[in-house]
């Protein structure tokens, strides 16, 4: 039998929002910024987590782990928007491309440095570049275990996967970063 949700009034939704979910802002952006590699697309997922937050907040026990809570929401809104997106066939505005074809200067035109692209993705933080060549399930569990510190059984909650699930795929995911960061780890000086 499901339970009834609360209703709280309009000051205790102020209050929990407040006191219970902002503090965690900072944890969802870090997180959907893993998911997505974008930081528009992590700030979209962080502002749809929160306004979903507060149009459920009636189905949420104040008191309870929120962080959990919020996570879960925002994992279901990457996924949706992931489904959404891998739907529909690549949009190509028609203004701008009629703009283009009816114009008689060129010069706008950016060639793209193909070298340029490859090294700019090279730079910056091995493990951060390691953790993100992961697919997309095995850095779910990575970055709430090891990086958020959910348990196993918060981490099945949020992902609704089996305790077993989330043990597997951990152990999988570090065994994969562990091979990709080997020679990293080599120059670094460690054995």
């Amino acid at each position: 039998m499901s339970q009834k949700p609360k209703r709280y009034n309009p000051k205790q939704r102020d209050e929990i929002f407040h006191d219970e979910f902002l503090p965690h802002i900072d944890a969802l952006y870090n997180f959907a910024y893993h998911l997505a590699y974008n930081e528009e697309d992590a700030n979209d997922l962080v502002q749809e987590t929160y306004l979903k937050a507060y149009r459920f907040i009636d189905s949420y026990d104040a008191g309870t782990n929120a962080k959990a809570w919020l996570f879960k929401i925002l994992k279901n809104a990457f996924i949706n928007e992931y489904r959404k997106k891998s739907k529909q066939p690549a949009r190509v505005d028609y203004e701008d491309f009629i703009g283009y074809q009816d114009s008689d200067d060129r010069s706008n035109v950016e060639f793209v440095d193909l070298r340029q692209e490859i090294f700019q993705g090279m730079i910056g933080d091995e493990v951060t570049k390691a953790l993100n060549s992961l697919p997309v399930d095995f850095r779910t569990v990575v970055l709430l275990c090891d990086v958020e510190g959910f348990s196993y059984e918060e981490i099945a909650k949020i992902t609704d996967i089996p305790i077993g699930t989330v043990r597997s795929r951990l152990h999988r995911a570090r065994n994969m970063l562990k091979e990709q960061l080997k020679s990293y780890a080599k120059t670094m000086g460690y054995e």
